[in-house]
């Protein structure tokens, strides 16, 4: 017969999910969090003053009441002793935070990308000094629990192998290995796709705050996705799952996609298909272009809302047959997508609804990121979080708190 969890198990469990409580949800009273872990007053007493003990989570009273009478004491994270460094790697930026516990940013800078070809060393490189200045600066007694990146290409779980970035020629890189050893802090950097990191941000701090079955669609360079089910986010056996992009909407007329294949979904609702059908000029890629092509349909171009029209059109036809096999809640759609939804909701609606199963949309929402720029940090950052909220106090301990 099998052996029950430990009592310390039990409470190594507990302490951890408070702590999530708090981190993703905010201060909250004693009695609030005996509710949501459905343990009595006492349990969550002790819980608190040990994570209280450990510097974690502090007890205080609330800012705002709004009640007569002596308020109850509120538990919130301690944001600004424990912390983790987080990185994006754009398509023509970098970007570093510091964020502390409960997501909240204590220091974020952008820096150019390293000159062509950006190989992977010339990133790590740019990314540890940056982060080292940013961490130097943090007060005394603070604690850097974890450390995460985002790349906008293939990563390989569990070690974190980038294995392809097209657009900068990255292939079977050690990225986390290579940014771990030149940042010298004795903690493993995790590396994560965008697009699922973008998914989990949103999921838990965005547009799909409270909903359990999410898709996330993320325009740069190209088309991201990532899909959360369940309350979990859906890797795929390798870590690849989630390359929505790729999935082929037109084979007999598509256009080239950089992957070998024709008739991807990024190659005919992509940021390089908008431009293209917009007649603009090719070389000039990004958000500013992107927000340009929807400023000119929103004067009334032509050419423009042609080209938003087709783009919302491939797009429609990608998220439908998506939502024939998730079934999703809602759609979330993030990065330029945004700015292209917003821009092209009539014609993406009209194809969910012509090809949609009505089972599978009648629920459906269609929404926009509400993280904006920050949305693939914030990722990076709960990624790099996820230790401390399983073994709050060994983790802890391991970063030499």
């Amino acid at each position: 017969m099998k052996a029950g969890p430990s009592q310390e198990e039990i409470r190594r469990h507990n302490l951890g999910t408070l702590l999530r409580h708090v981190h993703i949800g905010g201060s909250m009273s004693r009695a609030v969090l005996a509710e949501r872990m459905g343990l009595n007053r006492s349990t969550i007493l002790g819980l608190v003053s040990e994570l209280g003990s450990a510097g974690l989570v502090r007890e205080e009273l609330p800012r705002e009441t709004g009640r007569a009478g002596r308020p109850s004491l509120v538990v919130r994270p301690e944001s600004d002793r424990v912390y983790v460094l987080a990185f994006d790697v754009g398509v023509d930026r970098l970007a570093v935070a510091r964020i502390g516990l409960g997501g909240i940013f204590l220091d974020r800078r952008e820096i150019p990308m390293p000159p062509e070809p950006a190989g992977a060393d010339q990133v790590a490189e740019a990314l540890a000094r940056s982060a080292l200045d940013m961490h130097s600066t943090a007060q005394h007694g603070t604690h850097c629990v974890g450390v995460a990146a985002a790349v906008r290409g293939m990563v390989r779980r569990p070690d974190g192998l980038v294995r392809a970035v097209p657009y900068l020629g990255w292939k079977d890189e050690e990225f986390g290995r290579d940014l771990t050893r030149r940042l010298g802090l004795g903690l493993p950097v995790s590396v994560g796709n965008e697009a699922s990191l973008g998914a989990l941000a949103e999921h838990l701090r965005g547009a799909g705050t409270g909903c359990q079955d999410l898709l996330y669609l993320h325009g740069d360079i190209g088309i991201g996705g990532g899909v959360i089910t369940g309350g979990q986010l859906l890797h795929g056996d390798g870590g690849y799952g989630g390359e929505i992009g790729h999935m082929v909407v037109n084979p007999r007329d598509g256009r080239p996609c950089a992957c070998g294949a024709r008739g991807c979904l990024e190659a005919e609702a992509g940021e390089r298909a908008l431009l293209e059908a917009a007649r603009r000029d090719p070389t000039a890629t990004g958000r500013e272009a992107v927000h340009a092509v929807v400023e000119a349909a929103d004067r009334g171009d032509i050419t423009a809302r042609a080209a938003l029209h087709d783009v919302g059109d491939w797009l429609g036809v990608g998220v439908a047959n998506l939502v024939n096999v998730l079934n999703p809640r809602t759609v979330v759609f993030g990065g330029t997508l945004r700015e292209v939804f917003l821009a092209s909701a009539a014609q993406i609606r009209s194809r969910i609804n012509r090809i949609a199963l009505t089972a599978s949309r009648e629920n459906l929402r269609l929404r926009v990121g509400e993280l904006g720029d920050d949305a693939v940090l914030i990722g990076a950052a709960e990624l790099a979080f996820s230790e401390i909220l399983v073994g709050p106090l060994e983790t802890l301990a391991r970063a030499g708190g």
